[in-house]
């Protein structure tokens, strides 16, 4: 039997690329759940990694927040610094040497949902992005304040998913070293 092509709406290791914002030594601490933020946005940068998906990082004027968090900056490329709450101006994703538009969906993990988060959300949404949101990596110092950036979000054309939704999608099947790896990190 053919195999049908796969949702349009599914993410993909060749479609897609994470975007980690700004979670850096001075802001986590105040973030409610900001372990867990880190915690899954790790999560996401290993799977990226296991599947070849690119990740981009940004880190919101370091020299008054501080560098990005350690578990996470051993893991990441370079930083994009910005001053700037959108990141959409400090993304040079057309000097990776890959074709940008092949890449038009965007996994989100960061801080503050309200702020810089949504911000490059709306930003991205606005440029012909399709904008995946990890609701469970990304944190404000205020829950009401995450609940309802994540609901504009929504209202605004992202989705919304978690951590191991992503995962999973970029993995597309069973049976493989990379599914026993994504399997893993699932697992811690």
């Amino acid at each position: 039997m053919p195999s049908l092509p796969r949702s349009h709406e599914l993410l993909s290791r060749n479609d897609s690329r994470l975007l980690v914002i700004d979670l850096q030594e001075r802001l986590m601490p105040a973030i409610a759940c900001g372990e867990s933020v880190v915690t899954n946005t790790v999560k996401l940068v290993k799977a990226a990694g296991v599947v070849g998906v690119p990740v981009s990082a940004t880190e919101q004027y370091p020299k008054g927040l501080g560098p990005t968090v350690a578990p996470l900056a051993e893991l990441l490329p370079e930083p994009s610094e910005k001053i700037e709450f959108s990141c959409l101006n400090s993304l040079d994703w057309n000097s990776e040497g890959s074709d940008p538009e092949a890449r038009f969906k965007v996994v989100i993990a960061g801080v503050e949902a309200h702020v810089c988060v949504q911000q490059t959300v709306l930003d991205l949404l606005a440029h012909g992005f399709r904008v995946y949101v990890a609701a469970d990596a990304v944190g404000s110092r205020s829950v009401v304040d995450r609940e309802f950036a994540l609901q504009r979000m929504a209202l605004s054309g992202a989705v919304i998913t978690t951590t191991e939704a992503v995962l999973f999608e970029w993995c597309e099947r069973a049976g493989s070293d990379e599914f026993k790896s994504i399997s893993r990190l699932v697992k811690d």
